[in-house]
Parts: C-alpha cells; sequence; structure tokens
C-alpha cells in the first residue's frame, strides 16, 4: 500500500497545512507537496519499525506491552510527532468510520485487553491470526485522526513478531495487496470478528 501514482507534486492542502509542525516545515519548507510529506513518512516509519523490531528480538518489547493502547498511542506519537501536531492523540470529532470519539478510548483499551486474554487462554489463533486481528479491530475503532492504517498495520506486524515461537523462521506479512478486497474484508471482519479470512488473504513471506 504505497502513495497513488497522482500524488506528484500536488501540494498540501491548506486546512492541512496548518497541522504541520514547526519542524516539518523546516524540513520540508512553507510549501510541501504531498508527496514530499510522505516521503518523510515513509523515512521515519523503517525507522520506527526496524528499532521496535530489533527491541522484540532483543526481548526487550514483550507481547503484553504490545497489545495496550498506551503503546498504539506512542507509535502513533513516534510515526507522525515530527510532522504532525495531532501525533498520538484520539480523534475529537465524528467520522463516517470508526466509533464515536467519546468512545475511542475504552473501546481501544477493551478490545486489546479482549484479545491479550484470547491468545493466552485459546489456542485456535495462530500468530499471524493474533497480528490480524488487532490490526482489524484498531482500524475499525479508528483512533486517530489519520494514520491509522500504517500505525495499525505496524502494530500488527509487531504483534507477529512478538507473538511467533522463538524456535521458528521468523515471518512479515507482505501488505503489498488489493485494497479494494482488504477493505471488504476489513468490513467483513467487523461482522464476525474473525480473523481468519483476513489472516488467510494477506500472504506472509520470511522476514529478511
Amino acid at each position: 500500500m504505497t502513495a497513488t501514482p497522482d500524488y506528484g507534486e500536488t501540494p498540501v492542502d491548506p486546512d492541512e497545512l496548518d497541522s504541520l509542525t514547526t519542524f516539518a516545515r523546516s524540513e520540508l519548507g512553507a510549501e510541501p507537496t504531498k508527496a514530499e510529506v510522505y516521503d518523510f513518512e515513509q523515512a521515519i516509519l523503517i525507522e520506527v519499525r526496524q528499532a521496535h523490531i530489533e527491541q522484540i528480538i532483543d526481548g526487550a518489547l514483550r507481547l503484553d506491552e504490545l497489545l495496550t493502547d498506551h503503546f498504539l498511542r506512542d507509535l502513533h506519537g513516534r510515526l507522525y510527532g515530527d510532522i504532525w501536531t495531532w501525533a498520538g492523540r484520539f480523534r475529537i470529532r465524528e467520522l463516517n468510520l470508526g466509533v464515536a470519539p467519546e468512545q475511542i478510548a475504552v473501546d481501544l483499551r477493551s478490545s486489546l485487553e479482549n484479545l491479550r486474554w484470547r491468545w493466552k487462554n485459546t489456542t485456535d489463533w495462530t500468530a499471524q491470526d493474533l497480528g490480524i486481528a488487532v490490526h482489524a479491530e484498531t482500524v475499525r475503532i479508528h483512533p486517530f485522526v489519520d494514520g491509522n492504517g500504517r500505525s495499525t498495520r505496524l502494530l500488527a506486524d509487531l504483534v507477529f513478531f512478538a507473538a511467533q515461537p522463538d524456535d521458528a523462521p521468523i515471518e512479515e506479512y507482505d501488505w503489498a495487496i488489493d485494497k479494494t478486497e482488504y477493505i471488504k474484508m476489513l468490513r467483513e471482519f467487523e461482522v464476525t470478528r474473525d480473523p481468519k479470512a483476513l489472516a488467510a488473504f494477506i500472504p506472509v513471506r520470511f522476514f529478511g
């Protein structure tokens, strides 16, 4: 899932410019293009992802820590804090997707707690299923103004890493998928709460 080709040199919308941090403006200039912002975001994503994966491999970051609302907020802040003033903050306005703003905090915490409990107390999900369930649940809630897709896919990556057995080759998701079918399956998850179909749709590959 990458930026669409028509991004090109399209300027950032004027109403979004006000949400750029002072640091981002100093790095990108007063009138950055959407492509420039996207590239900046992607560079940060790569750094944050690698740093967290290393922590998981070293045992410094455990699955229980990943499956918390505090971690997701911190992760979102790390991904976007240098660029956007809304980084790490729950949205406060209604959107045409996601739960109502006043429900975000409670719903996110309880959803992640339920997933953590289920992983510990049942045996029918694989690590691959768990990561996708975490992603789909957090997308359903849609806690942030923007950046929900990237932050929740990264959370899924990290959960998948942490949940895999130590004695097996490490796998990772391949997010280069058909977006239309992906969105359709996310909507199906909202009804069934079963991640297996979506997990089967999103391929995995060996890490590294």
